[in-house]
């Protein structure tokens, strides 16, 4: 996939950007259309376009591809908004349900010659849609996020995983490494590794195609390791090369930037590398006009150092699984990062329908599998503002929390509620996290109500973990100025985050996120989001264009961001 540094030096890899044959589509499934009209540019959401600023249906993305010779082909898509189908030369290839993680497909001994690309997408919302619906932000159509065409040999590295261990005697590292074969006879490989001047060998086997993807799990030990950390982010390449024994040069191989840290929770507090973290952070949605959900990467470095000017140093995915090169970018610069699959605002009966289950396991496995080797990523989360307060919620909660902690026992996890005393889930995860927006839904001084919070998740299975403002802010209408601090007024929105901050920090609590770091485009449904002036949420701190309201500089001063903070731009 497309990251910021190359994950492959041997692998035949190609970015398929460019400008790709679209037509919208209310055609039988598995037919395509005879003509395409239009021509959209990949990655990218079609709402870009006139025609289709808020078209809602299915789209056909065509191109074609030319192979000089015969080649296992493995197509790697980064997100798909929200459903894709995949057919090459009109044979169908692979599914996926989720805008927000990555999938892939593989194609075995594609000929040489000219073949036909088709990605079928669907941004509807409908019954075999749970996580996609009318919501507090926009689901875009599209193929959102790059697309890279990979050749592979018969057996390949599909994956790799790497969770950093602090031993009584220095770093260590468990890293699993997945190998997939195309070989219907097993065929002996091996697996060696380099992470800065030392060399590993991670597996030794044979594998056929029966075998399925296969993982190897192994701890090694490392010396001279500097940890990362905000303030010194320091990374490693890992880079991977797979062997047949008949020959000396590597067939394959696959790299990943990683990083040393443990996190922890202790006494109210999280710890990283046994050093108490408190969290200054935004919430923020990938979101842009003109672009929508598919970010370039130059407004992706925009946002992050928009971040850190205002003393910033975490940001949470709301409210699902981000771009890889964002969280590079994360990596990069030493921002901490909350990522929670995507689930926001199900009440139970939404979180009973068919189909829920499926699709938010699915949701919850991908975004660790995918993202875990990211030393930013600090916290994991779950369902935000779902249904914590019933009994069937509670067992889904759990599931949830449980697959997280099975797949990467290394990181915390949390979820974001609203429901106040009547949560009936914090015994189950190790940081407490509430959604309040005192002065704004409700009258509430800040420190009067988390104080209250505090009480009530102390209570409620809670006590002694670290608990975080998840969510709190107001609106403020960029431009909308007034001497009186009205409602809206840029004025009221700096001062209520003012006393937010203020109350977080004199109550001595894990951290914030500020709701919200950018507006952020809403969709417009019958409901309490059609209130929605001017079909936006308007609590970024920066309007859609990231032009600074009051609250901005509001934010920075309670953030206490100074002129000799330490300036933690990557060195590379």
């Amino acid at each position: 996939m497309v990251r910021l540094f190359a994950t492959h030096r041997i692998r035949i890899t190609s970015e398929l950007e460019g400008l790709w044959d679209f037509e919208p589509w209310a055609g039988a499934a598995r037919s395509f259309p005879d003509t395409y009209r239009y021509r959209l540019p990949v990655p990218g959401v079609w709402e870009m376009h006139p025609d289709f600023s808020s078209y809602r249906g299915q789209g056909v993305y065509h191109r074609s591809l030319h192979l000089h010779e015969w080649h296992n082909l493995r197509l790697q898509f980064g997100g798909v908004s929200h459903t894709a189908d995949v057919y090459l030369d009109g044979v169908w290839q692979a599914h996926h349900y989720n805008a927000y993680t990555a999938f892939s497909t593989v194609m075995a001994k594609v000929a040489p010659g000219d073949h036909h690309l088709v990605v079928v997408v669907d941004n509807r919302f409908g019954p075999t849609s749970t996580l996609h619906v009318p919501n507090d932000y926009y689901t875009y159509g599209g193929l959102i996020r790059p697309v890279v065409l990979e050749t592979v040999p018969e057996l390949y590295v599909e994956a790799l995983r790497f969770w950093p261990v602090l031993e009584a005697t220095g770093w260590a590292a468990d890293i699993s490494v997945a190998v997939a074969s195309l070989s219907e006879e097993a065929r002996a490989f091996r697996i060696e590794a380099r992470l800065g001047d030392q060399s590993l060998t991670l597996a030794q086997d044979r594998l056929a195609m029966a075998d399925g993807v296969r993982w190897y799990t192994s701890r090694h030990r490392f010396s001279g390791i500097e940890a990362w950390s905000p303030e010194h982010p320091n990374l490693y390449d890992l880079e991977l090369q797979l062997f047949f024994p008949e020959q000396s040069d590597p067939q394959d191989d696959l790299i990943e930037r990683v990083g040393f840290r443990v996190v922890s929770t202790d006494s109210n507090r999280v710890q990283l590398n046994g050093q108490s973290v408190i969290f200054k952070g935004f919430n923020r949605h990938e979101d842009y006009p003109g672009v929508g959900s598919a970010i370039p990467f130059p407004l992706m470095v925009q946002d992050v150092e928009l971040l850190r000017q205002m003393g910033a140093n975490a940001v949470r995915t709301s409210h699902y699984p981000n771009d890889e090169r964002f969280l590079d970018l994360c990596d990069a610069y030493g921002l901490l990062v909350w990522e929670e699959h995507h689930a926001r605002g199900f009440d139970l009966a939404h979180m009973q329908r068919p189909g829920f289950i499926e699709q938010i396991t699915a949701s919850t496995e991908e975004m660790v599998l995918q993202h875990g080797n990211h030393p930013a990523i600090v916290i994991w989360g779950v369902f935000n503002e779902c249904a914590s307060d019933t009994d069937e919620g509670r067992v889904m909660y759990q599931d949830q929390i449980q697959r997280i902690r099975q797949l990467d026992p290394s990181r915390p996890v949390t979820y974001a509620s609203h429901h106040r005393d009547r949560d009936r889930c914090w015994d189950l995860v190790d940081i407490v996290s509430f959604n309040l927006y005192p002065l704004w839904y409700t009258e509430e001084t800040p420190e009067a109500l988390f104080a209250l919070a505090r009480k009530w998740a102390d209570a409620a299975g809670g006590k002694d973990k670290p608990m975080i403002i998840s969510e709190m802010g107001a609106d403020g209408f960029y431009g909308f100025r007034q001497e009186l601090k009205g409602h809206g007024s840029e004025e009221r929105q700096a001062e209520i985050l003012q006393q937010d901050i203020a109350a977080v920090q004199h109550l001595g609590l894990a951290g914030m996120f500020i709701w919200q770091f950018a507006d952020c485009r809403v969709s417009e449904a019958r409901n309490w989001l059609f209130s929605r002036a001017m079909g936006q949420n308007s609590k970024g701190v920066l309007d859609r264009y990231r032009r600074p309201k009051l609250a901005y500089a509001a934010v920075k001063r309670g953030y206490r961001l100074s002129e000799q903070a330490v300036d933690n731009s990557p060195s590379r």
